[in-house]
């Protein structure tokens, strides 16, 4: 049953006539907690809509906190023990997180895969529950966070990524950062010409310009952008080549 409700109804028809969010054929189910927090449970088609969901919650008037249970279609159905093997390689494969310790937890048992290097402070923990992968431990730096986070996203199985990594000793975060973590990362996707993209960050909404080549492309530099930890906005004005 569909509940009413005046910040319910505000909600569900932003939702639903948002050019840029995506539903998927199951519903999106929204509720009450305490009578102004809201309860977000469901699936969306992307991370972006993902995102572009949560922001409409939170700038909807009456809404005092938000219960995030929303998840994003895997690209490719996988077992939680796939995901975090597919993780915990992307990890271990990483250059820049190579001195970065690893390991798995799976229920209670927490087993070190890569002790972290003499003189270096960080390790990272991977846990996996019905597809959402959660980052825990600390880490040297808030750009090997941010990229973490990202490697976790780039599993196809999986269905969120909770990026709970701390970073020691803490970091000022600025725009530039910002801007310089979607460089590194739009870099090492293969499947993207990062060299045809400008990036440009301003109050953590950050602005791509430049040329693609083809809309597939266009749309994975945009949900690049969105795996990036402390992105709020994207301006996505790339341009794709005719053939």
């Amino acid at each position: 049953m569909t509940t009413a409700h005046p910040i319910l109804d505000s909600i569900r028809d932003a939702m639903e006539h948002h050019p840029n969010i995506h539903l998927t054929p199951r519903p999106v189910h929204l509720s009450l907690e305490k009578g102004d927090v809201l309860i977000l449970d469901g699936e969306v088609q992307d991370v972006a809509s993902k995102k572009l969901l949560l922001e409409v919650a939170a700038s909807t008037r009456g809404v005092s906190g938000i219960v995030d249970r929303l998840h994003v279609v895997p690209a490719k159905p996988m077992s939680d023990t796939e995901v975090r093997q597919h993780v915990v390689d992307a990890l271990l494969d990483e250059p820049t997180l190579r001195d970065c310790g690893v390991r798995v937890r799976d229920g209670g048992e927490v087993r070190v895969l890569r002790p972290t290097a003499p003189g270096v402070r960080g390790c990272i923990e991977v846990r996996v529950e019905d597809g959402v992968v959660t980052l825990d431990g600390d880490i040297n730096s808030l750009a090997a966070k941010r990229l973490a986070g990202v490697l976790a996203w780039w599993v196809p199985g999986a269905r969120d990524v909770v990026n709970g990594l701390g970073v020691e000793p803490p970091e000022s975060d600025n725009d530039a950062e910002l801007s310089e973590a979607v460089h590194v990362v739009l870099d090492k996707d293969p499947f993207i010409d990062a060299g045809e993209i400008a990036v440009d960050t301003h109050g953590r909404t950050v602005t791509l310009r430049g040329v693609v080549h083809g809309e597939a492309q266009r749309r994975m530099a945009e949900n690049d952008v969105w795996y990036v930890f402390g992105v709020d906005q994207v301006e996505n004005h790339l341009t794709v080549l005719a053939p």
